[in-house]
């Protein structure tokens, strides 16, 4: 049994969100069974996700904020603190704050059998779908 050591926190790569939005790992696989992802994710107002899926499907825990949610059918899903979005495996959609708002929210996923496949991009969404409109 151990106190997991401190990461430091890191930005994520504009290559995959627009605005500022920061990641504090909380849990990670440390043998090659464990699969395992939590982390904490913290948007600045309007900041968001490009396009993604995942292989094993995600949670998302709403901690502070207002959190937006979209699926390719246009479909957004406004999040509060305390409640959960289940995204299914292979289902693409994009999280973000609302505008005016910061949010955070823990992320929590499976890798697959190659973590860097756990997860597959796409564009950045487009201000109009993240406007709903």
């Amino acid at each position: 049994m151990n106190i997991e050591p401190t990461v430091p926190t890191s930005k994520n790569p504009p290559a995959r969100f627009a605005g500022d939005v920061w990641l504090d790992p909380i849990a990670l696989p440390h043998e090659p069974d464990q699969t395992l992802v939590v982390v904490t994710v913290r948007f600045a107002p309007g900041a968001r996700t490009a396009w993604h899926s995942h292989e094993h499907g995600q949670y998302l825990r709403v901690t502070q904020g207002v959190g937006r949610f979209g699926t390719r059918d246009g479909k957004i899903i406004e999040v509060h603190p305390g409640q959960t979005l289940y995204t299914p495996p292979g289902e693409e959609h994009w999280h973000a704050a609302a505008p005016g708002r910061f949010m955070e929210h823990i992320a929590m996923l499976q890798n697959g059998e190659d973590p860097a496949t756990t997860t597959t991009w796409g564009e950045h969404i487009t201000d109009d779908e993240y406007n709903g409109r």
